[in-house]
């Protein structure tokens, strides 16, 4: 067995000016060539023992519990999937059969399947973890399915049919991963348990091809191992999975992130800096990122996004949530946070390569033309040359200026289209509109209180969205609001989901990737699972921002089924609403940093063979296991 590089090393980097020491753990006294040593990009686990994913106590989701051990019906990969294939049919042997007018799906099941303790998966796992989800408000599903279910239940041991409230062509939506999705419980397991709210479901039983093998106590890492029985598991399908044990560990902030990746003690970094990235291509021969060159990182179906609590006066104003947006000098917020390495989006649609062809180029004309009135003027906000002027900007930087196209398609592929202008006129406008006053060069709300913005951001976590929040709140403040950016340790647990904010980066719009149908999100954003104030938010409509076009617009797609040309229209006719009422304000893609050292493993998922997102927090990220290949002999 070879033996580990500790971790006192005391190797130098130049750009961060550190030394990185610390102590062995226990992981590694395990076989390094058959261990995969990934990043927990939610770093130290408050409730470490905590794996009942069905309930926030604060356990760890990307702890490798719901990639390693979670299975549900059906996976949509964001990239070109394994298989031929992005839609994998995985606990299901077919794709969802509805009845004609969407108010019945069944769902045919795999045989052959088995939990960890030896158990059949059948049916009736199913039908438990909808029920006992419906009769336990807490549950994380509960409210999605309690509003659309009418009845559930197996007629034999591989058949569920659902009989739905009303018609609905993507209830298939909630058990199809593309992040996160309705996983499935062990009903043998679960029915022995008084309150399956307080159950922590200690050393958790897998459907998945790998078992919890031991975790920190502290919380700073977990190790599952191979199952003896992998091939009875969905992943069987694609092959075995080469790592014999994958460990997932909060490695600390991005400089020691970077360091333990350059002394090969990290396979997998799932998020860096722009800085640690540029740090890794100049000094590593053994890294692998998305891209080969610059921007280097894989751009995600997720729209990072300044999310207002609509629940909460001002911000259930639009002209209050215009007159921020017309404030932000968004190429100043894009150079601070990523270093000019994203794409812009004024849309509420990730600007990736699938929704740029589908919806951001066709949109163009209408964002050219759109006009808001301040109340003492109109205005056509949108600048469509911002993605233009920040590729010029990077050009002059001598480090990437060989690296930046000129072709203005692929100018606007690689930073966007457009954007709004900053327009501080129109934003006193509004605010003036909306029954603000500037006194004495400071803001003041209706109630003649100073104006007061927090925004929540999360940190060292997410590094780049606390400079973006960062520099938008010293924007706000700039123009006489008393504005600040506040960390947050779990944003969406103690933020987002209780709904305890103002204004925080993050985003709420997440789409399936290649599909142009947004139901993955949209759905969600339905009046219906708006919960009250005080309660918690089912994902994913964090801002809980509720109107009766959109409401229009969700039961019009939910009528027709998913495959209809007639959703991208409604698809648009959503965009034009969120760019007039901004419940977010969108924007830029979430580019990740993710870069995988091949000095222990080869096979990861690049531009070049696409199979999965390689970002490995997702559920998806279970296919690398059986892409990867050992790459030194045992």
């Amino acid at each position: 067995m070879q033996k580990w590089k500790r971790f006192a090393f005391g190797f130098v980097l130049a750009t961060f000016g550190l030394t990185a020491v610390a102590g062995a753990q226990e992981y590694t006294s395990l076989p390094r060539k058959e261990t995969l040593i990934v990043e927990n990009p939610e770093g130290t686990i408050k409730n470490p023992g905590w794996f009942n994913i069905w309930v926030n106590g604060g356990g760890g989701v990307s702890t490798g519990l719901q990639q390693l051990t979670m299975d549900t019906l059906w996976y949509i990969d964001p990239e070109q999937g394994l298989g031929g294939a992005s839609w994998d049919n995985s606990l299901a042997a077919d794709k969802p059969q509805y009845n004609a007018d969407f108010t019945e799906m069944t769902v045919k099941l795999r045989k052959g399947l088995f939990w960890s303790d030896g158990v059949e998966f059948t049916a009736d796992d199913v039908v438990y973890t909808v029920k006992t989800q419906m009769d336990h408000p807490g549950m994380i599903w509960s409210a999605a399915f309690s509003v659309q279910v009418a009845s559930v239940e197996a007629t034999d041991p591989q058949t569920v049919v659902f009989k739905l409230k009303k018609p609905n062509s993507r209830f298939h939506a909630i058990f199809t991963v593309r992040w996160n999705g309705a996983w499935i419980m062990p009903k043998h397991v679960f029915e022995k348990v008084e309150d399956p709210l307080r159950y922590d479901f200690a050393n958790p039983v897998s459907l998945g091809a790998y078992k919890l093998k031991a975790f920190d106590p502290q919380g700073k890492w977990y190790t599952w191992e191979k199952r003896d029985d992998w091939q009875r598991t969905s992943l069987a399908r694609f092959g075995e999975p080469a790592p014999k044990y994958v460990t997932y560990t909060d490695p600390g902030p991005p400089d020691k992130r970077t360091i333990a990746q350059l002394e090969h003690n990290l396979d997998i970094i799932h998020d860096n800096t722009p800085e640690g990235m540029f740090t890794l291509k100049e000094k590593s021969k053994t890294i692998e990122t998305w891209f080969p060159g610059f921007p280097f990182a894989h751009p995600d179906p997720t729209l990072p996004a300044v999310i207002f609590n609509t629940q909460n006066p001002p911000f259930d104003n639009a002209d209050v949530r215009w007159a921020l947006a017309l404030l932000i000098d968004i190429k100043a917020v894009d150079m601070a946070s990523y270093r000019g390495a994203a794409t812009l989006s004024a849309l509420g649609v990730p600007p990736t390569a699938a929704t740029m062809k589908d919806y951001q180029a066709p949109m163009q004309d209408w964002l050219k033309d759109f006009e808001i009135d301040t109340g003492k003027s109109k205005i056509k906000p949108y600048d469509p040359t911002v993605g233009q002027q920040i590729a010029d900007i990077l050009r002059k930087q001598p480090k990437f200026k060989d690296q930046i196209p000129t072709d203005p398609q692929a100018i606007s592929g690689a930073f966007g289209y457009g954007w709004w202008k900053p327009d501080p006129k129109a934003a006193g406008e509004l605010l003036e509109k909306a029954g603000f006053k500037k006194s004495g060069g400071k803001w003041l709300a209706p109630d003649g209180q100073p104006f007061k913005i927090r925004m929540t951001v999360e940190g060292d976590t997410r590094s780049v969205f606390t400079r973006a929040g960062t520099l938008i709140a010293q924007q706000w403040a700039a123009f006489g609001i008393d504005a600040k950016a506040v960390p947050a340790a779990k944003l969406w647990q103690t933020a987002l989901q209780p709904g305890d904010f103002q204004v925080a980066i993050a985003w709420s719009v997440e789409t399936w990737g290649g599909d142009p149908d947004l139901s993955f999100f949209l759905d969600s954003w339905h009046s219906q699972f708006v919960a009250k104030k005080g309660d918690n938010q089912p994902p994913r409509n964090w801002q809980r921002w509720s109107n009766p076009e959109l409401d229009k617009i969700i039961e019009s797609i939910r009528g027709i089924s998913a495959d209809d040309p007639k959703g991208m229209e409604l698809g648009k006719d959503y965009l034009k609403l969120v760019a007039r009422e901004m419940p977010t304000i969108p924007l830029m893609s979430y580019n990740v940093f993710t870069s995988m050292d091949t000095t222990y493993w080869t096979g990861y998922s690049t531009i070049a063979d696409p199979y999965t997102d390689p970002v490995p927090n997702w559920a998806n990220s279970r296919l690398m296991m059986v892409k990867l290949k050992p790459a030194q002999p045992k």
